[in-house]
């Protein structure tokens, strides 16, 4: 499909990625350009183009996707420190990828505000 984007490759196998965390509803892989000593992208099975798209999907998707980062970022062991977890959506946001995709960073101490 010519629109398919990296996330659609690396979900087919396609590309290859270095996957931290799967299940039923996600795959989680690391950054390929890290802002973080630990960045990590969680990206949904079933496509969806940006956050603002969450609003029409079956609950049991976005469930699963929520939860899936809850687990990765847990499978990270950055629960008892605390991590950040990012959305950038639209060209104002800085969504680089037409595929829904959270950012979890942790690693270290971050900076507030963020950007």
């Amino acid at each position: 499909m010519a629109d398919d984007t990296i996330f659609d490759k690396i979900i087919n196998k396609k590309i290859p990625a270095t996957l931290v965390y799967e299940d039923d509803y996600v795959i989680a892989f690391n950054d390929i350009n890290p802002q973080a000593p630990v960045h990590v992208l969680v990206i949904p099975k079933t496509k969806l183009i940006d956050f603002v798209a969450i609003a029409a999907a079956p609950s049991d998707l976005v469930s699963g996707f929520m939860q899936g980062v809850s687990k990765t970022a847990k499978a990270l062991g950055l629960a008892e420190h605390g991590f950040r977890v990012v959305f950038n959506t639209g060209k104002d946001g800085q969504q680089s990828v037409a595929y829904l995709h959270a950012h979890i960073l942790g690693g270290r101490q971050l900076a507030w505000p963020p950007g």
